[in-house]
């Protein structure tokens, strides 16, 4: 697969900024509830709101969390690291600094592969650079009322909930150059901390959230143009529209001689466009110095290869397994590792004897469909793996067609059981006799004589019609090919 290249003079420069909540049951430095949708400000106590005399301790688990995102980024993970206090002053940072990490992160230089897909293009595969990756703290959340946004509203309400939830923050490299590829990266992200269960990555709840750095140069050599931030995407399409209307915003900006400033903008998803927000702090505005209540951060090899051995086989692996191993199309194998969940569920299914490309169909098709309209887990479904793979052998062996299975499973996704045992009880069994075939075609053709008639004539696609007739009258039960090949013979007489 080739990868795009960047078409015209101009060429955009992409980096996100992606922030994780890390699924830790309590907060990174306290152990106030990290439960989310509860009642405001229920979640708090002195260490969140930075009352005196209160000292922070770090979560381990959170420190489990960030090693294990870091080394399925393959970032280099620090022996030796450090807490940082980020100062600003802003109505949901209760302490008026943030607990974040400078100059000594957690993790640095890693990179992930991310395969970009296009409607009408040709898919490729991209490796993006992520810079490092970092734990720090959440703020709190502002409410404004009176308005559906900041402007116009007559009041503002604070809920310290969300403050002190710990965060991985994940800084890519810039080496994006569409929304698209900003799009299915930010994807991948989600995607590698679902599998690795340390996020479930909830973008309607805030659980991931990107900040988009985009600017725009003439050509691949050209120095990098002024940066631009957007702030606070929570959507794929979101991202992927709030660059490409950003990349066109600064390219006009240039071509009629007007200055494109560093600031930072929102995203309208209303107005389908961003619009500035303020002018963009730079690292000396928050004027960062370590955190004197905690002490450094020290993680041995032997703590460090230990959590390694606990990753999960990891999306990018699974899609390459799967089309080189399993002989699956890209498509197919996209699909099925998007959840790991719906991975686990097909491999499982073909560990009990199901055909790989079958076991795919059906896991793709019917079945996510069906898991999509109930809002179920794959997991949750009373079909378990073992009995799609027995019904995938009964089709491959000729005892049941694919037309029964299609109208057995809305039943099997609903309650499970054995394929075998139904088609048993049911006498719904493939009738492969090629005499009982014969005698069914011998009726057919006594029955409709006129369209026997213009089928002899000439009309070859009446062949559809006793196709169909034939499979009424058995309940599709006639084994298609030699129902075809019978009814061929005898309609040429």
């Amino acid at each position: 697969m080739a990868e795009a290249k960047e078409q015209g003079a101009w060429e955009a420069v992409i980096g996100l900024e992606t922030h994780v909540q890390l699924g830790t049951a309590s907060k990174i430095f306290t152990a106030a509830s990290t439960s989310f949708g509860d009642d405001p400000n229920t979640h708090i106590d002195p260490v969140v709101c930075g009352l005196p005399g209160t000292l922070p301790v770090l979560n381990q688990k959170v420190l489990e969390y960030a090693v294990k995102a870091s080394l399925a980024l393959n970032l280099q993970v620090a022996e030796h690291s450090k807490f940082d206090r980020k100062q600003y002053f802003y109505p949901d940072l209760p302490k008026n600094y943030q607990i974040s990490q400078y100059d000594q992160p957690i993790a640095e230089d890693g990179w992930i592969e991310v395969e970009v897909a296009e409607k009408g293009k040709e898919t490729y595969l991209k490796k993006v650079g992520i810079e490092r990756l970092h734990m720090e703290e959440d703020a709190g959340k502002l409410v404004h009322a009176g308005s559906d946004r900041l402007a116009g509203s007559t009041h503002s309400l604070v809920d310290y909930n969300r403050a002190g939830v710990a965060l991985a923050e994940i800084v890519s490299k810039p080496d994006l150059r569409t929304g698209r590829e900003a799009a299915e990266y930010a994807s991948e992200i989600r995607r590698i901390m679902r599998y690795l269960g340390v996020s479930d990555g909830n973008m309607q709840e805030g659980s991931l959230r990107c900040d988009v750095n985009i600017s725009v140069r003439r050509g691949p050599d050209a120095p990098f143009g002024v940066k631009v931030e957007i702030k606070n995407m929570n959507s794929f399409s979101a991202i992927q529209k709030a660059i490409d209307f950003e990349i066109a915003r600064q390219i006009k900006a240039y071509e009629a001689g007007e200055p494109v400033v560093q600031e930072t903008r929102l995203w309208d998803e209303a107005k389908q466009l961003t619009k500035s927000m303020r002018s963009k702090e730079g690292a000396s505005d928050y004027r960062y110095f370590p955190d004197p209540d905690l002490g450094p951060i020290e993680v041995s090899r032997a703590q460090r290869e230990s959590w390694r051995a606990e990753l999960p086989e990891l999306p990018a692996a699974k899609r390459h397994r799967y089309a080189e191993s399993l002989g699956l199309s890209i498509y197919d194998a996209r699909v099925l590792t998007d959840e790991r969940s719906m991975a686990e569920y097909f491999e499982a299914a073909v560990a009990a004897g199901g055909d790989p490309k079958a076991v795919a169909n059906w896991v793709t098709g019917d079945i996510a469909a069906h898991v999509n309209a109930n809002r179920l887990s794959i997991a949750e479904l009373p079909l378990k793996p073992e009995q799609l793979a027995e019904m995938v052998q009964l089709i491959e062996a000729g005892t049941i067609s694919g037309k029964i299975a299609k109208d057995l499973l809305p039943e099997l996704l609903e309650t499970g059981g054995s394929v075998a045992a139904i088609v048993e009880s049911r006498g719904l069994g493939m009738i492969s006799d090629p005499a009982a075939i014969a005698a069914i075609v011998a009726e057919l053709l006594a029955a409709h004589p006129e369209e026997v008639e213009a089928f002899r004539g000439g009309k070859t696609k009446l062949q559809g019609f006793f196709v169909g007739q034939l499979m009424k009258r058995t309940g599709g039960r006639a084994d298609p090919k030699l129902a075809n090949r019978i009814l061929s013979e005898q309609l040429k007489g």
